[in-house]
């Protein structure tokens, strides 16, 4: 295997003539066929030809050594987790979601981003969260782990963890209270969803008020896959001769990904993101397919488009979608992201535990793009996404209170505290740092009320 060491002068010629197709979305609407295919190929990611799960090395330009990442789609589970869904969701719990690592959330995970140069993971609950736990049950045990994630997991490695949280959409009212309680009192970034919700999609109109408290918050929602139901699953999957062929067609063989894409068409088709029209959706697994049909889709509902949505269908893709990296480390895909998607819409992810931390990050460093577009993925598209940061250097967080949304709130609650003189100075400290993302910020406090 040979792969192509360059330097930044000779990546940005690579580059000459593409640059401007990514962020100019009239130019490329209007981009012909083969005029997109010629840019895709001038992309040129470096060659690394040997088969992923064949003991690939890749060879990171020395300059690119130093990357920050920043890692979207990182998973986690408790004990209690398992249980709750071990009789229902056998599928979930009989292969990676019982994977050791997922329960290390302490020195263990953090050596694994140590080895792989990743600095930050941001967390999500392993599938499928809290989403199918009905009623009151599942709005509880949302809080609880909401509350624990923050308060226990980020607070202990406040510069290296950030977190989406779950929400119980079996109760959509309750779903975005708890989006916002995790937002504005933990600092959580977001939310994730798991493939359709008791046979609906987002775009169901009984999601509305999610939808609607996520763009308030300015926050996105993560579409993770999710196991197709019973029905699905006996028309299109079964009957394979083994469960196991079944179950792995169904799901992150192919079925998942699948079903993931047309979640994101129906939101588009049905007009969901022309009421909501900033809201943020983010999927993995290298845009689950969409990519791949992004011009068949354009071209074939150009005129449904035309009559009943604000946009072209593609304008969607670049102004309310956001895809990562996760699992799916190989060059031609990332060329396909790149240029349909925009270098601004691409996002560095692991998967982890599923997929390897070093295997992923070892791969993104090698890759033959100009170093403003790498930093862009590694982690400047997620600083900007998902209101935290600036970082920089891969050892050297700038500042580890300046994310905007964790400052707003921290100031907000000291001026309360301040105003009203209701509790002594030394429990407001202790109290601040016995929440997540006040921890983060305990320095700031105690320059302005020193102990």
């Amino acid at each position: 295997m040979v792969t192509r060491t360059v330097s930044n002068k000779q990546k940005s010629q690579t580059m000459v003539g593409t640059k401007h197709s990514f962020e100019s979305p009239k130019a490329f609407r209007e981009m012909s066929r083969r005029t997109f295919l010629s840019r895709a190929a001038s992309l040129s990611v470096a060659a690394t030809a040997t088969g992923l799960f064949g003991g690939t090395a890749f060879n990171a330009v020395a300059e690119d050594e130093n990357l920050f990442l920043i890692g979207l789609e990182e998973h986690f589970a408790t004990r209690e987790l398992q249980q709750q869904h071990i009789v229902k969701e056998k599928r979930l719990f009989s292969g990676g979601g019982r994977r050791p690592e997922l329960l290390d959330l302490g020195a263990g995970r953090i050596a694994d981003m140590d080895e792989a140069g990743i600095n930050i993971q941001v967390l999500s609950a392993v599938t499928p969260g809290a989403q199918n736990l009905p009623g009151p049950e599942g709005v509880a045990f949302a809080r609880k782990l909401n509350t624990w994630i923050a308060d226990e997991v980020i607070a202990a490695y406040p510069n290296r963890f950030r977190a989406f949280a779950t929400i119980p959409l079996s109760q959509p009212e309750a779903a975005a209270d708890e989006l916002e309680r995790s937002v504005r009192e933990h600092g959580l970034v977001g939310c994730m969803s798991y493939g359709a919700i008791a046979g609906k999609f987002l775009d169901h109109v009984d999601f509305e008020p999610v939808l609607a408290r996520a763009e308030s918050l300015a926050v996105p929602i993560y579409i993770h896959p999710n196991w197709p139901s019973s029905e699905v699953m006996d028309i299109y999957y079964d009957g394979l001769g083994d469960e196991l062929s079944s179950k792995i067609l169904g799901g992150p063989g192919y079925g998942w990904h699948q079903e993931v894409a047309l979640q994101c068409l129906r939101l588009i088709i049905s007009g969901t993101f022309d009421r909501f029209p900033k809201l943020k959706i983010v999927v993995g697994h290298m845009g689950e397919g969409l990519p791949f049909y992004y011009w068949r889709v354009g071209e074939d509902l150009a005129r449904i488009a035309k009559e009943k949505l604000h946009r072209p269908v593609q304008q969607y893709f670049r102004d309310n979608l956001w895809i990562t990296t996760s699992a799916f480390f190989q060059n031609e895909l990332l060329n396909l992201a790149l240029a349909t998607m925009g270098e601004d819409r691409v996002l560095f992810s692991v998967d982890y535990p599923m997929a390897s931390g070093k295997l992923g990050a070892d791969w993104f460093r090698a890759v033959d793009l100009p170093r403003a577009v790498k930093e862009k993925i590694a982690h400047k598209n997620a600083e900007k996404l998902l209101g935290i940061g600036p970082f920089w250097g891969r050892n050297n967080v700038r500042c580890q209170w300046s994310d905007q949304r964790l400052v707003d709130s921290l100031a907000s609650g000291i001026l309360e505290a301040w105003q009203s003189g209701r509790t002594k100075p030394h429990y407001r400290r202790r109290h601040l740092t016995n929440n997540a993302h006040h921890a983060r910020c305990v320095g700031w406090f105690n320059l302005i009320h020193p102990p």
